[in-house]
């Protein structure tokens, strides 16, 4: 499903060189199901032309207060009724100023103000000397207080040449940011600790033990939980997935590297889920040189010892984080899934097959609980992710508080 499907958005576009990035998150929301309407000042048609805007959007583009086109000439009214939100894309440092204080002297300011309760995303896009200017953080300040949203700004290379704060999001950010605005902030001000992928336990310098894990669930779980208000620390295996968007990524190899990983930063995390395939077992005898082929055949002999249980050991904290575990069975996956939860004292536990879900972009997952089971229809992994942090949320009121920060 669109993630922005039955969405209706204004693109306001200021005056400046990322005005490009705003064509291409234009294109990327329309994937996603969005109707946009493009206003633009006089000084972003500098940069981009309206011709262009309307082209890709394939709606007419709106640039004067006294639009003709209108029948009743207020574009600044008409545009924003209806819509579910307004995002400003560059946002130039002189149009946050006049919005800050109320201005209404072109059609993009108007519609801002006139907007009522049309929520006001803003992508700043400026110079980092302007952005660093006391004045243009009092503004922002301003806005803020006003219920306005900031979606950034990005820190790095600069148009004139500077590094710096200031650089607007680039579209892909622009639309992850858009994406999560509209989902609830069921875990608003709390800190998640997540695992994902799997573990490479070595044999020599050049083979391993792994598993099928692809790491999609756990980092699905990331995004769901960014998108639901939280702080997301993400502890993950190898695998070949981008870190989601605002979401802080630490790699690891081994499942002694992921212990450690989690062990660090458990204690001061509201809820730890343990998504990621450990290897319960390690190679005690690894080789630090290339095991060679023995010339009469032989396989080299392994000896395994068991590596940490990481999700037991953290639910056994006093006063740790509230727990969430994972299991992904062959077979009596209600059977085997409940003696997990049991033994490993978790207060919420999901559930699959792994011959359904590895490396699949769906999964049909069961909730255990102290409540029962209760099975989920097949879903894609990130509606499964969000369902799964919706339930998270209803829980943890009775059974966890939020950590001071």
């Amino acid at each position: 499903m669109a993630e922005l499907s039955k969405k209706r958005i204004v693109l306001g576009l200021t005056g400046g060189i990322a005005c490009y990035k705003a064509a291409e998150f234009l294109r990327r929301a329309q994937d996603e199901g969005a109707t946009i309407d493009v206003v633009m000042t006089q000084a972003a048609s500098r940069f981009i032309t309206p011709t262009t805007m309307q082209a890709l959007s394939g709606r007419p583009v709106y640039l004067d207060t006294f639009d003709a086109r209108m029948a009743n000439s207020m574009a600044h009214i008409n545009l924003t009724r209806g819509a579910d939100a307004i995002v400003v894309a560059p946002a130039s440092t002189d149009f946050m100023a006049r919005v800050a204080h109320g201005m209404a002297d072109d059609l993009l300011t108007t519609l801002c103000v006139a907007r009522g309760a049309c929520p006001l995303l803003l992508a700043p896009a400026m110079n980092r000397e302007m952005w660093l200017n006391p004045a243009t953080q009092r503004n922002v300040t301003q806005l803020a207080q006003d219920g306005v949203r900031m979606l950034g700004p990005a820190e790095g290379d600069q148009a004139c040449g500077e590094t710096g704060s200031g650089r607007m999001l680039e579209p892909d950010e622009l639309l992850a940011e858009v994406i999560a605005f509209f989902q609830p902030k069921v875990l608003a001000g709390r800190r998640i600790l997540i695992t994902a992928g799997p573990t490479s336990e070595p044999i020599d310098p050049v083979r391993v033990i792994t598993n099928r894990s692809s790491g999609k669930m756990g980092y699905a779980l990331a995004r769901a939980a960014r998108e639901a208000g939280a702080d997301v620390l993400l502890v993950s295996g190898p695998t070949a997935l981008p870190a989601p968007y605002g979401v802080q990524r630490v790699n690891v190899e081994t499942a002694r590297d992921m212990h450690s990983a989690v062990m660090r930063s458990a204690a001061d995390m509201d809820v730890f889920i343990a998504v990621a395939a450990v290897a319960d077992w390690r190679v005690a005898n690894s080789s630090q040189t290339k095991i060679k082929k023995q010339a009469d055949g032989h396989a080299p002999s392994l000896q395994f010892e068991q590596n940490p249980d990481i999700l037991a050991e953290v639910a056994a904290m006093p006063s740790g984080p509230w727990c969430v575990g994972f299991a992904a069975e062959t077979e009596k996956l209600h059977e085997q899934a409940q003696a997990k939860r049991a033994r490993k004292h978790v207060p919420l536990l999901v559930g699959n097959l792994a011959q359904q879900a590895m490396h699949a972009d769906t999964t049909e997952i069961v909730l255990f609980s102290d409540e029962g089971a209760d099975a989920l229809p097949p879903l894609p992994k990130l509606d499964a992710a969000r369902e799964i942090v919706r339930q998270i949320a209803r829980r943890l009121p009775a059974t966890a508080t939020q950590r001071q920060h």
